[in-house]
């Protein structure tokens, strides 16, 4: 390895790791006194409910909010003067993967250093700022991707849902109830949303509000198309089940046509696939006949150089070709 890299690459190396597991210690003991403070508020909450008017005050009501601890007092006071912070905590529920804003963006402070510092020692001046950009954008792929996916699993679900809650409605059931049978046998993400819906208007929450918030939640056409039709039908009337119905029909029908979409543009993000790949495989195959050919790229600082800006120009065209073959609809 030290031969491949050089004392440079492997100096590196250690740089990037000892970062990376720095942070990744200062996340865990930041969650860790999340946790800590998130009980003790539930402890102090439930002491209040047991006291002569403590429901009556709406105590109860801050045990529903008490997920949204950000942490120490001090750190949460900072935390709420950042802009667009609703954003960004809205953003990170929709990928579901469990992290505050703080935890964010120690994660993205810490990926940002560990390429940016661990690049300065490989290469010159320009390159480590690019590298320290793309470590900086990592967390924000992880959570968008999880994001797509979890949107992608409940669209797919969806029309299920509206079908049990049509058939709910149609067997008498009051739409609250109707809540709770999809929240007890839908497929998830789509039960825990609905789930969430059923007791936020059961412990009170208007359900228009309850609706926009699942909206906000799920940012997807069919779910605004979903909202708007039960709202406009509990201002006008008309008969539920079946807007329900033909709703389920219409999003079948969309999410068929993207199916569709997809497979004729299947040739364009293979392309995209093959054109990001093939110069890998190349460079492999390349190093495995010639060694010290290849191994300029490693330990001379110009083959550094080149290499950085190889691999920029590959992400940039993939980048490019995967915007092309992205239809709006």
């Amino acid at each position: 390895m030290s031969g491949i890299l050089g004392q440079n690459g492997v100096v590196a190396l250690a740089l990037f790791a000892s970062i990376a597991l720095a942070m990744l210690a200062l996340v865990l003991a930041w969650e860790g006194v999340r946790r800590l403070q998130r009980q003790r508020s539930l402890v102090t909450q439930l002491r209040a409910l047991g006291k002569p008017g403590g429901i009556a005050t709406g105590v109860g009501s801050g045990l529903l909010r008490a997920g949204a601890e950000q942490g120490p007092v001090w750190a949460e006071n900072i935390l709420l003067r950042l802009p667009h912070q609703r954003d960004l905590k809205n953003f990170l529920e929709q990928g579901d993967v469990g992290w505050t804003v703080g935890t964010f963006l120690m994660l993205t402070i810490g990926s940002a250093s560990a390429f940016g510092l661990s690049a300065m020692i490989l290469v010159p001046t320009p390159i480590p700022l690019a590298a320290a950009a793309l470590g900086a954008m990592i967390p924000y792929f992880y959570v968008s991707r999880r994001r797509k996916k979890r949107f992608a699993k409940f669209e797919e679900f969806f029309p299920e849902a509206i079908d049990i809650l049509g058939r709910a409605i149609r067997a008498g059931h009051a739409f609250s109830t109707g809540l709770e049978v999809v929240a007890e046998e839908a497929n998830s993400p789509v039960s825990d949303e609905f789930r969430q819906v059923y007791e936020e208007q059961k412990f009170g929450l208007p359900l228009p509000e309850s609706l926009l918030s699942l909206a906000d939640r799920i940012a997807i056409l069919d779910v605004r198309i979903f909202v708007t039709a039960i709202m406009i039908q509990r201002e006008s009337g008309g008969n539920l089940a079946e807007i329900l119905d033909n709703l389920s029909y219409v999003i079948r029908e969309r999410f068929k046509f993207r199916r569709q979409l997809r497979v004729h543009t299947a040739h364009g993000r293979m392309t995209g696939y093959v054109l990001a790949v093939a110069p890998i495989v190349a460079g492999i195959g390349m190093y495995t006949l010639n060694p010290e050919y290849m191994s300029v790229l490693f330990t001379e600082p110009g083959g550094r150089l080149m290499l950085a800006i190889a691999v920029s120009l590959q992400l940039f065209g993939f980048l490019v070709i995967r915007k092309l073959v992205q239809i709006k609809y």
